[in-house]
């Protein structure tokens, strides 16, 4: 979600720290404060819920919910909300697409787009969404397989190699995506079986100047005005898919006070994390984070204000890369505050105090410093690792390792891994190239999308030099890598030469061997080839730390349980969870916050600005002015505990209807990574009234309107699917 705010910390997020921080210690030692966590469907807080609101949700209120739920792989949320396959996300999470669909003719990301037929759906260039279809406990299955006496290194392949059986298992047996998640850092595992869906629409989209109305000013604030969403529709065999599991649309949203759910895929959360872990997070990993997202936004802003061309190519990526940078800058703030870490710091005493007193759990307390030595050796890996390697991350964004920035890199190492991966058993080899990743993975290396020569020798040139500038001209690799070029001449060199940009040519390497690869002499092959050895040299040190903190931390978990019980909601995996909560403002300042804005303050917002940007508003808004019911309400804030990768989900109501969705959190919401609170933190939501209303009056989508209020129901002939050069623009949405 965007998380953007500009540093330095404003005088709201420093009030919150100073007004809140006691509360917060308060809710770090007890099982559960307010309406904290982010629950498994497994394990949702019945008991909790209906203690305090009343309500209790049941199993076949909990199963339509999760099944009508949806995850983006372009690391977002949303929801079914017809039987036709229509399927409801936010405008910045389906931005991914929405720029790999456009060209010169057609800027979709900024214009926005609704195709009033089917026909007129543009499909996807890689999308990927899936539905959770059912969870099951693996956990004994995976610890069996790592025996007493093993090293690290073989305690690792032994649970891969366990864990590989399983999702193949259960893949060949269901026919359905199968993960095995690791959850408590180590503590359980869970096998999340996925219904698949590859084939997928786009049908409407608002300007993004109204997905992200006010811009960085606004951003992580509140009040909000944002119409941050997007349509799509999922396919099977050509046909819009029968989907059972939707959400009925109440086009009347939701009330002040009102107890509402979120269902969505929370990307990452460190609350579990060793108050060493997050040491090592706040003064190496976010830091580093924050110089690389620095280094890509100043690089993008300068290419994007040559030419209007040059800014819709890199468009996508530099709201990404702002966003980010914001987002994580809000973080490490919140990590350097004293306050906050007194608190984490207690809370990591509480238990460690009863750890040791409990003689049956005294030998965990060794398992803090095995994780901090782990955590050292980590960091002193990171650099190759991070060049090299760099696992992708669930929330960033990825474009390949730091060095070899890129698409072309990208789909080389894709291949020069798939084809060496392919070679090994399927219990041996790298997560992403086992037998039940392979429908993803090809859906990924056999992308359209759209690839530019002058953006990729930017972005590749800029990412040799950094790679240069980190290790030094004169370190062997960086010279192997570079080949006695500059980076500009190498980076040249490497795109014009490479054939890696037609995906014919993808797809017939791709069944071909190793020996046939090396025949091709691409020299982006060729690269990715060099850099592979000491790529996965730095991946195994890496994964050899890992497995010593996993073991760990399933010690520690095990001592949790014991303590506290097992009531506790484990971190945020990038996997469906359930969050509660209601419909209230805050205090900030000394003023009150109200849970709602409607479209009147839209308007007084963009006239305090003179309609200047970020504040102006398109000329169809100014056009339907008078045709809206300026009092409905447009967003609205919850305690609901969300992070990014809630973005996109939905928000029901206690009789499961949809009733609007989540896109960002306020600025005292930054925090959530590592601690829960409900004091100012809020989820900001776009309500569904809103969406009604400026489908309807604003975009003339009336069908639209109709299909998610259940009033119509659309046809569906077989359809050709719609080419790129075949793409017109529906004559009732305009393209400016």
């Amino acid at each position: 979600m965007p998380a953007l705010y500009d540093p330095p910390m404003s005088k709201a997020f420093r009030t919150f720290f100073l007004n809140s921080i006691f509360i917060v210690a308060i809710a770090m030692n007890t099982s559960v404060f307010a309406d904290e966590g982010m629950w498994l469907f497994s394990a949702p807080p019945l008991k909790q819920i209906k203690q305090k609101y009343q309500f209790e949700p049941t199993p076949q209120w909990l199963e339509h919910l999760q099944k009508a739920s949806v995850r983006f792989n372009s690391g977002g949320s949303g929801s079914f909300v017809s039987a036709n396959g229509l399927v409801i996300t936010n405008h910045h999470v389906g931005a991914d697409t929405l720029q790999k669909i456009s060209d010169e003719k057609h800027n979709y990301l900024r214009d926005g787009f609704y195709a009033s037929t089917q026909a007129d759906e543009i499909k996807s260039a890689d999308l990927e969404l899936n539905v959770l279809m059912s969870i099951e406990d693996v956990t004994a299955r995976v610890n069996d397989a790592v025996k007493p006496g093993m090293t690290s290194d073989q305690a690792s392949s032994a649970r891969n190699f366990a864990i590989a059986a399983i999702e193949k298992e259960s893949k060949d047996k269901t026919g359905l995506r199968s993960d095995v998640v690791t959850l408590y850092q180590g503590g359980a595992y869970h096998l999340y079986r996925y219904k698949r869906y590859d084939d997928i629409r786009l049908v409407f989209a608002p300007e993004q100047q109204m997905a992200f109305f006010g811009g960085d000013p606004d951003n992580f604030e509140y009040p909000r005005f944002d119409l941050d969403i997007c349509f799509f529709r999922v396919y099977e065999n050509g046909q819009p898919a029968k989907i059972d599991n939707f959400l009925k649309w109440n086009s009347g949203g939701p009330s002040d006070g009102e107890l509402t759910f979120v269902s969505g895929s929370p990307g990452k959360t460190d609350r579990q994390l060793t108050l060493d872990a997050l040491a090592d997070t706040r003064d190496r990993f976010l830091p580093y984070l924050l110089r690389m997202f620095n280094r890509r936004e100043v690089l993008e802003i300068a290419y994007s204000a040559r030419s209007l061309e040059n800014a819709r190519k890199a468009r996508d990526d530099l709201f990404g890369d702002q966003n980010n940078r914001k987002r994580y800058d809000g973080y490490l703030a919140g990590l350097l505050d004293p306050q906050i870490w007194s608190a984490l710091k207690l809370h990591e005493q509480k238990l460690r105090d009863a750890i040791v007193h409990d003689p049956k759990l005294k030998s965990t307390g060794d398992a803090y410093d095995r994780i901090r030595k782990a955590q050292a050796d980590i960091a002193k890996n990171a650099p190759l690792y991070n060049y090299l390697e760099q696992e992708r991350p669930i929330t960033v964004g990825y474009r390949g390792p730091r060095a070899f920035s890129g698409n072309l890199f990208k789909y080389a190492r894709l291949l020069v891994r798939a084809i060496d991966e392919r070679a090994k058993p399927n219990g041996e080899r790298i997560p992403e190239f086992r037998d039940s990743a392979r429908e993803s993975l090809e859906l990924e290396l056999f992308s359209t999308e759209p690839i530019y020569d002058d953006y990729e020798i930017l972005r590749l040139t800029d990412s040799l030099t950094d790679f240069a500038s980190q290790f030094g001209a004169d370190h062997p690799l960086v010279q192997k890598v570079l080949a006695g070029k500059s980076p500009h001449a190498r980076a040249v060199e490497l795109v014009s030469g490479s054939k890696l940009k037609d995906v014919a040519m993808r797809k017939d390497l791709y069944r071909k061997d190793a020996t046939a690869l090396q025949a091709a002499h691409d020299p982006m092959l060729d690269l990715a080839r060099l850099a592979d050895a000491p790529a996965r040299e730095a991946r195994k040190i890496y994964d050899a730390q890992e497995e010593i903190k996993k073991q760990a931390y399933s010690e520690i978990a095990k001592a949790r349980f014991a303590i506290e019980g097992t009531s506790k909601y484990p971190d945020a995996t990038f996997t469906l969870r359930l969050s509660y909560g209601t419909i209230r403002g805050y205090e900030q300042d000394g003023k009150q916050i109200p849970a709602f804005t409607d479209f009147a303050g839209l308007y007084q917002r963009s006239a305090e600005h003179d309609n200047k940007p970020p504040f102006d508003l398109p000329q169809r808004w100014i056009d339907k002015k008078s045709n809206l019911n300026l009092a409905t309400h447009f967003n609205f804030v919850s305690d609901a505990d969300i992070i990014g990768g809630n973005s996109g989900s939905p928000v029901v109501n206690k009789a499961g209807e949809f009733v609007g969705i989540i896109f960002d959190g306020n600025i005292q919401s930054l925090v959530l990574d590592c601690i829960y609170t409900d004091t100012q933190a809020r989820a900001v939501s776009v309500d569904s009234a809103a969406i009604s209303e400026a489908l309807r009056k604003v975009y003339d989508a009336g069908a639209l309107v109709d299909e998610i209020e259940g009033k119509k129901l659309i046809a569906t002939p077989p359809l050709p699917l719609p080419g790129t050069a075949e793409r017109a623009v529906p004559t009732n949405f305009t393209i400016a």
